[in-house]
């Protein structure tokens, strides 16, 4: 039998260690909408917390601050491709 190969090879990107909020002393702000835009897809989706290396505490801060932004209309909810 043939071996099995990944035809679609995913690179994975270097996660950083440290939380940037804590590291610098910050909160998440729905009000910056560019900052928050870091922590979701071109999709729409929430990014997890192994994808974005923040800590728990931010992460669900960002989750929390991301759904105040869309309900404000600085985030879209979905993006139409």
């Amino acid at each position: 039998m043939m071996k099995r190969s990944n035809r679609f090879q995913v690179k994975e990107r270097p996660v950083p260690k440290n939380c940037g909020f804590c590291k610098n002393k910050t909160e998440p702000d729905y009000k910056d909408a560019t900052a928050l835009a870091r922590f979701v897809t071109e999709r729409g989706k929430l990014l997890g917390r192994a994808r974005t290396g923040i800590c728990s505490t931010h992460q669900r801060a960002v989750t929390r601050e991301v759904k105040r932004a869309r309900f404000m209309a600085l985030l879209p909810f979905v993006v139409r491709a």
